[in-house]
């Protein structure tokens, strides 16, 4: 009899401590799945809005030589304009060459002339009938010696002018094709020439700043290349 009473009394026993583990095991269960959602919390990547960056196109020519394109215009004027694309230049560096190089024509013809004329004056000889400045000899024959002398050095200083212009041009449109060059192949340049309209919206809330109540207006976008 006292046997049975002791089994049932361990029986009771066994059970309540069982009852009584339970909440202690939930408590822990809740404990884990806190902290495993508090780590995937910190672990999971944070929104991020996508940014658009196919508006401006990028074609920088990595090939392209500056020194190739200087020692092209210091050989022929405008090769280096052609090597770096820019067939508009060519005919302006070619226009102003030949500019430079009529005005060096026209006054180096007269500049000849007048110091035939001039040298005639100042030593008081005449040339001989039928000989090249004969007729310009007769012609000037009653304007004063000072305006002879004056005339010569007019057009050699015009025409040492027209030298020094040629020259410097030609340095110039070296120097064009050079710094066209260069940037070229060091920086990049758009070649993507478009005008882009989009529709948009004005004034948006952001995911931040849910709370914002400021007006909503519908508008359209310009995105210009060049």
């Amino acid at each position: 009899m006292y046997k049975f009473l002791l089994v049932i009394l361990l029986v009771f026993g066994f059970a309540s401590i069982a009852c009584a583990q339970n909440p202690v095991l939930s408590n822990k269960d809740t404990k884990k799945d806190t902290i495993n959602r508090h780590r995937d919390s910190v672990l999971s990547k944070p929104f991020v809005p996508k940014v658009k960056h196919d508006e401006q196109k990028y074609h920088p020519d990595s090939l392209h030589s500056p020194h190739k394109a200087v020692i092209r215009s210091m050989l022929i004027p405008g090769w280096g304009q052609i090597y770096n694309h820019h067939w508009w230049k060519v005919p302006l560096i070619y226009t102003a060459l030949g500019l430079l190089g009529d005005a060096y024509v026209f006054n180096e013809k007269y500049y000849k002339e007048f110091l035939f004329l001039a040298q005639s004056r100042e030593h008081g000889t005449a040339p001989a009938p039928g000989t090249k400045f004969y007729q310009d000899y007769i012609l000037y024959s009653e304007v004063p010696d000072q305006s002879i002398y004056d005339a010569n050095d007019s057009y050699r200083r015009d025409r040492d002018l027209s030298i020094m212009g040629f020259v410097a041009f030609w340095g110039i449109q070296m120097v064009d094709a050079y710094i066209d060059a260069k940037f070229q192949h060091s920086y990049t340049m758009d070649t993507d020439f478009s005008l882009r309209i989009d529709p948009t919206i004005l004034n948006q809330q952001s995911m931040f700043a849910q709370g914002f109540n400021g007006p909503v207006v519908p508008g359209l976008k310009l995105s210009l290349s060049f």
